[in-house]
């Protein structure tokens, strides 16, 4: 059975699943339905968090991919209308933590903007 999921940095180094937290577990939510896999993504959005990706999976493979981390997970039926906790946590598994330093500020933007500008 194919489910719907929403991931963070699709295809990236730093790609992660949207999980529920309850007290310190993890649950992974699988929507039967494309459109109501969307419909939770807007409303996460709403709630000012990141952009989500709606991705189709293989029921299995995301049962053994929670498996393999000690993560619930919770099939969504078609047309039920499932609504994110009002409150995220603070930080995330798969952002790029703010408090590291990063290799690409402004500063060293501008330098690659300036050589590639240079080359043309």
């Amino acid at each position: 059975m194919q489910i719907f999921v929403l991931l963070f940095n699709a295809r990236a180094e730093n790609e992660g699943i949207h999980t529920i937290q309850i007290d310190d577990r993890n649950k992974v939510l699988m929507f039967e339905s494309e459109d109501d896999a969307t419909r939770f993504s807007v409303l996460l959005e709403a709630q000012d968090f990141p952009a989500a990706t709606v991705e189709e999976f293989d029921q299995e493979e995301i049962m053994e991919f929670c498996r393999s981390v000690d993560y619930d997970w919770q099939i969504i039926p078609a047309g039920k209308l499932e609504l994110p906790p009002e409150h995220n946590v603070e930080k995330t598994d798969w952002q790029v933590y703010t408090d590291e330093p990063s290799e690409n500020t402004e500063v060293e933007l501008d330098k690659i903007r300036r050589k590639l500008e240079g080359l043309l």
